[in-house]
């Protein structure tokens, strides 16, 4: 299994990258998720906008105990947020290699049913 050193704390990933222990996660883990592109082949520099939508889908795992597939997070986001973020194009510009899976992951949230 690949491992995650995050000040000086080994953290356990799946063959993907997700933790295998969500509550593991704090900012830094994020942060370093996010700087680890070993899996997507690219990093990802969490603005304003991607904490946003970090923020709430953890809030989102756990009130449902489940990460949202990509239609559920578009239509979930477009609920709380309003249309001009709620919609695949805003959602993929901020996680290119796919909102749902790679937001998920640098949340700390395992791998969203449906996701390859």
């Amino acid at each position: 299994m690949p491992e995650l050193e995050v000040k000086g704390k080994k953290l356990v990933l799946d063959e993907d990258g997700f933790l295998q222990d969500w509550e593991q996660w704090d900012k830094d883990v994020a942060e370093a998720l996010a700087n680890d592109d070993r899996f997507t082949g690219s990093k990802v520099e969490l603005t304003e906008a991607h904490w946003e939508v970090v923020n709430f889908l953890r809030e989102f795992y756990e009130e449902k105990g489940v990460a949202p597939p990509i239609r559920q997070l578009i239509k979930e986001m477009k609920k709380r947020f309003g249309p001009e973020k709620g919609n695949q194009e805003y959602l993929y510009q901020l996680f290119p290699q796919g909102p749902a899976k790679d937001a998920c992951r640098i949340a700390g949230l395992p791998k969203p049913t449906g996701c390859v």
